[in-house]
């Protein structure tokens, strides 16, 4: 029996390194989702960020299906989405936009840089329309059918693999 005690530490040594290369090569998965998905989009009511261009109203946002991009002139991750959004609006996408805290000067200089794929951009200088959606952070991309209801919520910046995606969602959202 003593014998048999002297394995113990390297046994335990043993399941322990196991456990941590477990989770080393298979790390969980520690994304926010939002508990609207399934959900009728929350009243929103965002003033226009820039002249042209509306805000974001609820009631403007039913009939057709389209993404509501959150993101924000100061977001490194919505530079890098930005030419898949105007991929996704060549292919027909509409997509509207929430920008978090920013101004209309540092939006124009975003949109002038990286185009403009948006129909509306509200203003949400509090994160109201943000926290209604329950975003938690930028970039974010929600999918509303046509009666009004989020069914996709995209978390992080959209790539080119995940245009395809998005575009077939959207056919099935009609």
């Amino acid at each position: 029996m003593k014998r048999a005690l002297i394995w113990a530490p390297l046994a335990l040594f043993a399941i322990v390194f196991g456990l941590a290369a477990a989770g080393l090569f298979k790390p969980a998965d520690r994304t926010i989702y939002s508990a609207m998905v399934g959900k009728p989009l929350p009243t929103i009511e965002l003033p226009a960020l820039l002249p042209g261009k509306p805000g974001i109203a609820t009631a403007q946002l039913k009939g057709k299906p389209r993404l509501l991009n959150v993101f924000a002139s100061w977001c490194v991750p919505c530079i890098a989405e930005a030419p898949h959004l105007l991929a996704l609006k060549a292919a027909g996408a509409e997509i509207d936009a929430i920008a978090i805290r920013d101004t209309p000067e540092a939006v124009r200089a975003f949109l002038a840089r990286n185009g403009d794929p948006y129909t509306r951009i509200g203003d949400d200088k509090a994160s109201v329309g943000q926290l209604a959606l329950g975003s938690s952070g930028v970039p974010e991309t929600f999918l509303i059918d046509s009666r009004g209801v989020i069914v996709k919520q995209h978390v992080g910046d959209i790539r080119a693999e995940h245009v395809a995606e998005l575009l077939a969602a959207l056919e099935a959202a009609k």
